[in-house]
């Protein structure tokens, strides 16, 4: 987790000397631009002390290690479908539901209905047909 600390106080160390240069450019009569600046240094700065904590509990990780391999890194990752067709169905329902909040809920609503449908068959795809298990 160290890149992961170090990130975020790259960032808060990044976010708090803008928020004074923004706040002084402004003469601090924009209030909103400033605050918010020096909110994301201190949300940075949170995050980073927690994971820089985190990371003290626990042993290196392989990613933490120069010297690692990349078969040192344990677990599964998941099972990915090569043949699955239902990710584009899926992908246009949401096109279709993103679409519905500019144009009208009514295509909203069909979007979401093509979504179940697709969600569904994506899911239960491995129970019918030639790949059922």
């Amino acid at each position: 987790m160290k890149v992961e600390y170090k990130l975020f106080v790259i960032l808060a160390a990044f976010f708090a000397p803008v928020g004074l240069v923004y706040g002084i450019a402004t003469g601090w009569k924009e209030p909103v631009g400033p605050a918010g600046l020096f909110l994301s240094a201190g949300l940075g700065a949170m995050i980073a002390f927690y994971l820089w904590a985190t990371a003290r509990r626990l042993p290196e990780r392989p990613e933490d290690n120069p010297g690692g391999e990349i078969a040192e890194q344990e677990g599964e990752y998941g099972f990915f479908s090569p043949h699955s067709w239902w990710p584009l169905p899926l992908a246009g329902a949401a096109a279709l539901c993103f679409a519905g909040l500019a144009v009208g809920w009514w295509l909203f609503i069909i979007g979401a209905a093509l979504g179940v449908v697709a969600l569904v068959g994506w899911t239960f795809e491995y129970f019918k047909g030639p790949f059922a298990a």
